[in-house]
């Protein structure tokens, strides 16, 4: 397949990238600086440009475009920044695609979303057919959603990633935490209670391949693991697979002064469950979270893993 992938730069696209070239596709990358190599072009999000001949040779798109929710302390600004980074890139995606003759357009668009869709679920599971929460990442989660709506309306078929935590230890959650378990200085955050929807890294590019072959898919997809668990048991198993003690307890007073704003949604409770990928047959090659660990640890271990 030809495929455009936006947020290629990523810690999800980088690794997305290496997986589906070592499958034969070809991969051009959207880039905002001037393209340099030929498997790159050049796009402004921002201003909603983006070349309709580049969409047009493209069999599939795949945007994960948007700034790091947890990589700064939250205000006003980098809120909007948030926010404008993920719904201007999907909604020029979106355009572009809708703007070509029918012929022309890709037959799917993978559409990065978040579990945070869900706001606080406390411990009730959820699925894909609950209605969004409430919140910031919620209320974000639906705009960003509702922008690709163009696309959908042409007729290519729309997947939305509604992603949880993927386990890697070179990126996302695991990268700040492993140094800090590793001294033995692992603690679960706030009263620990709440939920954590995780997925090994494997198993997420796992899926993202799946579905952009699955014709009959579409609509939001839950990139969770079958297993959630709460933040205590993610400290304790974390602790364990270290071979590290992990009885520490950040208050969430503490969290709030360090995060600001970001605390209230690191701390929210969310049980989500994989219930479009199970019932389409999508098999788990990580299914609990100690295996998932495991394997971001030796991954990490190994002199192909490091940084």
């Amino acid at each position: 397949m030809r495929i455009l992938l936006a947020g290629a730069s990523g810690f999800l696209g980088t690794r997305l990238a290496e997986r589906l070239r070592a499958a034969g596709h070809d991969i051009t990358r959207l880039v905002r600086r001037p393209a340099q190599a030929p498997d790159e072009a050049t796009w402004k999000p921002s201003s909603g440009q983006l070349d309709q001949a580049v969409v047009a040779g493209a069999d599939a798109v795949i945007n994960l475009a948007g700034a790091g929710v947890g990589d700064k302390r939250w205000n006003a600004r980098y809120k909007s920044l948030i926010r404008s980074s993920r719904v201007d890139s999907a909604g020029t995606i979106a355009h572009a695609i809708k703007s070509l003759p029918a012929a022309d357009r890709p037959g799917v668009l993978l559409q990065s979303s978040a579990v945070g869709w869900y706001g606080e679920t406390g411990d009730r599971a959820v699925t894909e057919e609950e209605p969004a929460g409430t919140g910031f990442l919620a209320d974000l989660c639906r705009v960003w959603e509702a922008a690709v709506r163009p696309a959908e309306d042409a007729g290519t078929r729309v997947v939305l990633l509604r992603t949880g935590l993927p386990l890697d230890a070179t990126g996302g959650l695991l990268k700040p935490q492993m140094m800090l378990f590793r001294m033995g200085a692992g603690a679960k955050l706030g009263g620990g209670k709440q939920w954590v929807p995780w997925i090994g890294l494997a198993d997420w590019l796992g899926a993202a391949e799946f579905l952009l072959h699955r014709d009959d898919l579409a609509g939001p997809v839950n990139m969770v693991g079958p297993e959630p668990v709460t933040n205590a048991t993610f400290t304790q198993v974390f602790g364990q697979v270290l071979h590290r003690p992990a009885v520490l307890q950040v208050p969430g007073i503490a969290l709030q002064i360090a995060l600001g704003e970001f605390a209230h949604e690191a701390l929210r409770s969310q049980r989500a469950l994989p219930g479009v990928l199970q019932r389409a047959g999508f098999t788990f090659t990580l299914p609990t979270l100690e295996a998932a660990l495991r394997a971001a640890i030796d991954q990490h271990s190994s002199p192909a893993g490091r940084p």
